[in-house]
Formats: C-alpha cells, structure tokens, sequence
C-alpha cells in the first residue's frame, strides 16, 4: 500500500468568495472577522445580495483542514482526506478539486442524497475575511466516513476545529484519536476560528483531551483559551496540552514552541489582499517541514512565506509551481541546513 503522511478529518465545503465593504457587513448585522454558520435559505440570499454588488473573485473546494491539505500536498507530501459530501454537482465539483492537487478522499463511493455545503468568504478592503457558512450535508460527519486503515497508517491524524460544532462529528474525532493512539499515529489539531474557541470551547477541549503532538492556533485563539495576552505567556499554557504548539502572529509571524525552547519566525512583509486561508496554509506548510524533518526554524520560516504568499492574492490556496519555487528558494536559506 502507498505511504500516506497525513490523514485530515473535517468539513468539505465548496468555497465562494466575494469583495465587501465595512458598510455591507454592518447592513447585514454581520460580525466581522468571524465564521458563522446558517441555514441554506438565509445563505442563498446572501448570494443575491453579493451577486448584486460584484463578480465572484474565486470559487474552491474548502474547509480548513482541507485547504491544509491541498499546501501540504502540493509541497510534495502524500496526504488524504475523510469528508463527507452530497450526490450533487457541488460534491463532483469538490472531489475533483481535490484529485487534481493530488489528495486521495474517502468520497468514492459516496452517493448521499441532501445538498454539499458552501462558505461565503466575503473580504473586505483591509483583507480580513469573514464567513458564512452553510454546512449542508457535511454537518452529518461520523464515524461512517472515517477510513481507519489510513489513519493507522499515517504518520499523523489531522483534526479541523470547526467540526466541535456538530455532535456526531465530535464522535468522530474521539473515534478518530482512539484509532491513532492504538497505532502510533501523531495527532495534529487546529482551531481554525476564534468562534470555535469562544462558543464552542468544550468540543475544543475534546480534541485536546489527553494531549496532542501539534497544536495550530492564531494569537486570538490562544488569548481566549489562556486568558492572557501575552503570548510567551500563553504558549506556556498551552503547552500542557500540545508538545508543539504553534502561535501565529498575522503580519508578525509567528511563535512555535517545543516545550524545550521557543523559535520566533519573522513575518514576511506582503501588501495583504486577502487573509482568507493564511492560517491553513501556514500549517500545511509546517506539517510538510515536520513530516520531511525540517529544523523547527526551516518549518516556520516555510510557513511564514508561505502564509504570506496567500494573502497577497484572493482565495486560499496557491498554484503547484508557486509552492514548488518558494520551496527551492528557501531550502537555501540558513535555517535548513
């Protein structure tokens, strides 16, 4: 059987992503820099009232831990992926997104009746992304659409935050972690939004039960889990619960700690367009470093250009020869020899 480096659990949603201002936000009583989650009508207005406004800037197969996946993949590293979607167009559209960037799913034999979910990413002109997100049939994520032989085979498990909103999904990764545990496989997680963490903060705990190896969390996150703004202070914290925990920082990088020492990765200078997907790159990109055996400090400077890379375009993701030359670039910096 083929090698598989990572194993991702989380939400499939085909990614709509739209230009706003401040002032639409406000006239819709939308909270800025936050995923919501809604129901499809309220959603399908919502598009009327963007298509009104602009073009569609991009459209991708999404979810956090997915758009992880599609950067580590496209680093080189053999990832695959348990989600669940719909027998409609949205769910071929999103299958066949990830196939092209090399990722193998679990969707194959997945003819589900109901409808494939969707995110509204609308980016306002300071880059900041804020969501709306209709989960559709992905909410219905079990323990029915894990793969446990991959997960026992896989050098890690990587777990998505914004699935500690669903029940049966939580099951899931319980069931998930069991596997993992029982065959040796390390545990990665990410909180993906500062609303997992403040409306949600007991499945966020669920994942952290019994530690994990890789902890993803920005400086919002952590100051809501810790209590505390300062983040030497909070990387202490979290470190009982993680043995690598990686802090970013936005524009000024980022703090990892091991709990041996602490690596301050420089943020890269970038005119921001776009902040939609920053975070999930920038832990793709550590996960390749950690999965190749890269120095602490070569993982976070490849997730910092990385990171920053993303920002300066709209949507999520970069192309294949983009990622494949900011990696012959940097393995010729200091920090990777």
């Amino acid at each position: 059987m083929d090698s598989i480096d990572i194993v991702g659990i989380g939400n499939a949603l085909v990614d709509q992503e739209f230009e706003v201002t401040d002032q639409f936000l406000s006239q819709h009583k939308i909270e800025k820099g936050m995923m919501t989650l809604i129901e499809d009508a309220e959603q399908e207005k919502l598009i009327a009232e963007l298509a009104k406004r602009g073009e569609l800037k991009k459209q991708s197969g999404g979810g956090s831990a997915a758009n992880s996946l599609v950067g580590f993949s496209q680093f080189g590293g053999k990832a695959f992926y348990c989600c669940k979607v719909a027998d409609d167009q949205a769910g071929q559209f999103y299958c066949e997104d990830l196939e092209e960037v090399g990722i193998t799913t679990n969707t194959g034999n997945q003819k589900h009746e109901g409808k494939t979910g969707r995110c509204l990413v609308m980016v306002t002109p300071d880059a900041e992304r804020t969501m709306r997100t209709y989960l559709g049939i992905t909410a219905d994520l079990s323990t029915a659409e894990l793969d446990e032989d991959a997960i026992a085979r896989a050098e890690y498990l990587y777990i998505e935050g914004y699935l500690v909103t669903s029940p049966i999904a939580r099951e899931a990764i319980a069931r998930a972690k069991e596997v993992a545990r029982a065959n040796g496989t390390k545990i990665a997680m990410t909180c993906s939004d500062p609303a997992m963490v403040k409306y949600f903060r007991d499945g966020i705990d669920e994942i952290l039960s019994g530690g994990v190896d890789v902890m993803f969390c920005n400086h919002e996150e952590a100051r809501i889990l810790t209590g505390t703004d300062d983040v030497q202070a909070a990387m202490q914290q979290l470190q009982r619960h993680a043995k690598l925990v990686a802090i970013t920082l936005g524009k000024d990088g980022a703090l990892l700690g091991d709990g041996t020492r602490q690596v301050a990765v420089p943020g890269i200078p970038v005119k921001a367009v776009d902040t939609n997907g920053a975070g999930d790159m920038f832990a793709g990109a550590m996960m390749f470093g950690l999965v190749r055996r890269y120095p602490l400090s070569a993982c976070g400077l490849l997730a910092s250009h990385a990171a920053a890379a993303v920002v300066s375009s709209f949507g999520p993701r970069l192309s294949l020869d983009q990622q494949q030359q900011l990696l012959i670039k940097l393995q010729h910096e200091p920090e990777f020899s």
